[in-house]
């Protein structure tokens, strides 16, 4: 298992939480993603053998938020 945290921008409320931490929990290899909306942080563990970080990166930027 790795972990590993990214700096997220455009997070503002509850609703950008929500749609983070539902998109990549649907991702096969994901084992956990929290969104820290205060530090715009999202900390996810995934198992690398099933998910690459480009993909996490991806799903994030595909909810509308920029990955820094």
């Amino acid at each position: 298992m790795q972990a590993i945290t990214m700096e997220v921008a455009g997070m503002s409320c509850q609703h950008c939480v929500n749609a983070i931490e539902g998109s990549l929990g649907k991702l096969d290899g994901i084992h956990s993603a929290k969104v820290e909306l205060s530090a715009n942080h999202v900390f996810v563990t995934y198992d690398d053998s099933k998910i690459s970080v480009g993909t996490i990166k991806e799903t994030i930027e595909e909810q509308g938020y920029d990955v820094v």
